[in-house]
């Protein structure tokens, strides 16, 4: 299994940016699906989450209001809409894919695949 995530960029606060993560391989569209983010000098951050059906997404306090997740299991694809982007928001971002059932969504070691990755800069 393959997630290829894009979408990044350079954007000023207030922006807007829509990321993709494509899947490939086996298929993984039945189990959940989420977006963390990695800024320097902190640790992993979960960022939002979505089941498989698309009927339950979950998302960090950080976001919440600002961010939105949806897939599209047609096309094998996740999305995160970001708006009102902040400077706190820049960061590497990750979709990843459960292999099978899972405790928690928010939880990055409950997630079998991860993408490369896409950089996400927002200037104040």
């Amino acid at each position: 299994v393959q997630l290829q995530a894009s979408g990044g960029g350079l954007v000023q606060a207030g922006g807007s940016l829509r990321l993709s993560c494509v899947t490939s391989g086996r298929t993984v569209n039945t189990y959940a699906k989420a977006w963390f983010r990695l800024a320097p000098g902190k640790e992993r951050e979960f960022v939002a989450a979505i089941s498989w059906s698309g009927a339950t997404t979950e998302y960090a306090d950080s976001v919440m209001g600002r961010f939105a997740i949806s897939r599209d299991n047609a096309k094998n694809t996740v999305y995160l809409q970001m708006n009102s982007l902040k400077p706190e928001d820049t960061a590497v971002y990750y979709c990843a894919a459960a292999g099978g059932l899972i405790a928690t969504m928010r939880g990055d070691s409950e997630y079998e695949y991860w993408g490369q990755g896409t950089q996400v800069t927002v200037s104040s």
